[in-house]
């Protein structure tokens, strides 16, 4: 009997080729079964991770397990600049991205403009149309990532240490906001003192004074149990959220047609999953805050508004101008 070492050893390249080919069934059979990752930054209690899973179990019901998923929240493989990198070396997937990627496709950040959307309505009807596709292909075409659905996620609101009732309760507050060009100048205009920060930091952020306040939708404040290390919550509403349910594109052209059907029909049921979790449980994750002890106060809007509606036009013209206008035509003003 001679050894396998011994073999390939005194084997002829065409041997060795023959060889190879006759192992190809074995390795086909391997990787029957696509094995993907998804990244977000969220805790396993918020709604990210809702519905990140069942986008997980969508994929594998639909694909009879010939599509795995394997999800990692709490930035796990990465922070949101990390994730789209990753999904555009292909190295990630999916990932859950909101405005940061604006920092790798501009026209993306006129959407991260407070109080340019007054309703989920009105975010609806652009981002449902075709300035929302338009935006979308944009994303595609530069950043090589495929926006697959946009998630709902609710109104952001301001939490602080002290009650925020008006413009003037801005003035200097240190605020921590995302790493997202639009939103540093727009909270610049309304008085605060914005500071860019990553979500993995923000509790720690909050608990030791180096920041006063943050904004976010009401079910990523209470995943992340900021509560926990702020006093008041404003209904500022200067935002109404979403974020991307996004794919590699690099993965995206290796798939098959079945497998990107699968995606798609997992990822629009994901999404009504997710959306409808939304609606029903933020009033819930509210509640829940306020008994435990977290104030709530209700700011004069109109004069916030005004002060960041201010700085839209000068933002829009060193990104899109002509975007912008059309985004306002579309809201009818």
């Amino acid at each position: 009997m001679i050894s396998l070492g011994k073999t390939l050893r005194n084997t002829s390249l065409a041997a060795l080729t023959s060889l190879a080919i006759a192992s190809v069934p074995m390795v086909a059979f391997a990787q029957d079964v696509l094995n993907l990752k998804l990244g977000h930054i969220q805790s396993e209690q918020d709604l990210w991770h809702y519905g990140a899973k069942k986008f997980k179990e969508e994929l594998e019901a639909r694909s009879d397990g010939k599509i795995t998923l394997t999800i990692y929240p709490n930035s796990t493989i990465g922070g949101d600049r990390d994730l789209v990198e990753g999904m555009q070396m292909g190295t990630v997937d999916f990932g859950l991205i909101a405005g940061v990627l604006g920092n790798f496709e501009p026209s993306i950040q006129l959407l991260e403009l407070p109080y340019l959307f007054r309703s989920q309505d009105e975010f609806d009807t652009v981002i449902g149309g075709e300035i929302g596709a338009e935006i979308a292909e944009n994303v595609r075409q530069n950043a090589n990532v495929r926006i697959l659905n946009w998630w709902e996620r609710g109104s952001r609101q301001v939490t602080s240490m002290k009650p925020i009732n008006g413009l003037e309760d801005l003035k200097g507050l240190k605020i921590r906001v995302p790493e997202i060009p639009a939103m540093v100048a727009t909270w610049r205009s309304m008085g605060a003192n914005p500071t860019p920060m990553a979500w993995s930091e923000v509790y720690t952020g909050l608990e030791q004074h180096v920041i006063d306040a943050q904004e976010n939708p009401i079910p990523f404040i209470y995943g992340g149990r900021l509560g926990e290390v702020q006093d008041y919550l404003a209904f500022t509403n200067h935002k109404f959220e979403y974020v991307t349910l996004a794919m590699s594109e690099l993965r995206w052209n290796q798939l098959t047609d079945e497998q990107k059907k699968i995606i798609t029909e997992a990822a629009a049921a994901a999404t009504a999953a997710e959306n409808e979790a939304v609606r029903t449980q933020t009033s819930e994750m509210l509640k829940k805050m306020v008994d435990q002890g977290l104030q709530v106060t209700e700011p004069n809007m109109d004069e916030i508004a005004a002060a960041a509606v201010a700085a839209h036009e000068p933002f829009a013209k060193t990104v899109n101008i002509d975007l912008y206008n059309r985004i306002n035509t579309a809201l009818k003003r």
